[in-house]
């Protein structure tokens, strides 16, 4: 039996959805990612939703709307995928990395507030494997010190923390939908705010500069802007796949408590702890190896019975082109490094069904035992 680490989950309604809009012949810009945005803003509880090619876009197009630039500093995780950082490279900003937390995995608010300069101009909270940041602790951090903030939430669509719930708390929140989010547009991504004029300027940025809300004329173009546009099939993907969101997010739910269940009284191993006071949208389903040195070879003995596994997420500061951005060096940040490099992703999809989970399960107890 192969396992795939991830895998979306798509119904025949999704495929009615992509076939009404073949068949209408409106292939960009329609009213399927009008209506995809519209919903997306009523999930998240934000006034707009401006949809995009990638999470990754959504996040540069965030910080170019919160006027970040050359000589701005940005304060983020180092433990994230490596997009929340590029794109504060991308507009020229100094990316500052603040040390994680235990409990959550996510920025530290008591390590970030002690890196705040006078050049600081943002703070991007990554919500981690679908956990929630201390949004309440980064907004009087913004408040305080006159900050913009865009939170990271590709991960946690639908995660609840608190009174927040993901994107609801920035001034800019993204969203991606790769295929092993939680809910996917194929490829995408979404940026939500309640800044009318910000969002005009996204529209426009996402469409080549067009004047307007990027629908101006078709060769009228005001400022430098970019091919971010989503399509309209990925939007009536992402608009049926919003429709199910909470049978999708109870089902991962399901399988991730499965998990837990089977293998929480395994001593090699850590699991993610609950959220204070929310609940996870599940992501991923990572394991943490007591003893890190056992984690190659229990991904390749997982391998060999076709079950995939992944490390989840090497500390974005070991990368070389951040590294020599920042001069970060191996040390500086050891939460993150001790969790990294202990950490394996375990197959985690929404249909996955309570035989492969025992297999899975199976798998790693006999390694470990």
């Amino acid at each position: 039996m192969r396992i795939p680490l991830s895998k979306p989950d798509i119904t025949d309604a999704e495929k009615t959805a992509v076939m009404r809009v073949l068949e209408s012949g409106r292939l960009a810009l329609g009213p399927e990612t009008e209506a995809f945005e519209k919903a997306l803003a009523g999930i998240t509880g934000r006034k707009l939703a401006i949809a995009v090619s990638s999470g990754t876009a959504a996040l540069h197009l965030s910080l170019i709307a919160a006027d970040i630039g050359k000589g701005d500093e940005v304060i983020t995780s180092p433990f994230s995928f490596v997009a929340s950082a590029n794109a504060i490279m991308y507009v020229g900003a100094r990316i500052v990395f603040a040390d994680i937390e235990e409990e959550t995995l996510c920025l530290d608010p008591a390590k970030a507030d002690s890196v705040i300069t006078e050049k600081t101009k943002a703070i991007l909270p990554v919500h981690i494997f679908g956990a929630l940041a201390d949004m309440d602790a980064f907004c009087s951090m913004a408040e305080k010190h006159s900050l913009k903030i865009i939170e990271d939430a590709c991960e946690a669509i639908g995660a609840t923390r608190g009174n927040h719930k993901a994107g609801g708390s920035g001034d800019f929140a993204v969203f991606g939908f790769y295929p092993n989010k939680q809910i996917t547009t194929g490829e995408g991504g979404a940026v939500v705010t309640d800044d009318p004029d910000a969002a005009v300027k996204i529209r426009s940025l996402r469409n080549q500069g067009r004047a307007g809300a990027g629908t101006g004329e078709m060769l009228e173009h005001v400022r430098l802007g970019y091919n971010y546009r989503i399509n309209e099939l990925s939007s009536a993907l992402g608009r049926a796949q919003l429709e199910r969101l909470n049978e999708i997010l109870e089902n991962r739910t399901r399988v991730a408590d499965l998990y837990s269940e089977r293998l929480r009284n395994l001593a090699d191993i850590r699991l993610l702890n609950p959220v204070p006071g929310g609940s996870r949208s599940w992501f991923v389903y990572v394991i943490m190896l007591k003893d890190p040195s056992r984690r190659e070879a229990l991904s390749s003995h997982l391998s060999r019975s076709e079950i995939d596994s992944r490390t989840y997420f090497p500390p974005i500061h070991f990368f070389d082109h951040i590294r020599n951005h920042g001069g970060f060096s191996k040390g500086q940040f050891p939460v993150t490094e001790r969790v990294a490099e202990s950490t394996l992703a375990l197959p985690f999809y929404t249909t996955m069904t309570d035989k492969e989970v025992d297999y899975v399960c199976d798998k790693v107890a006999a390694f470990l035992s």
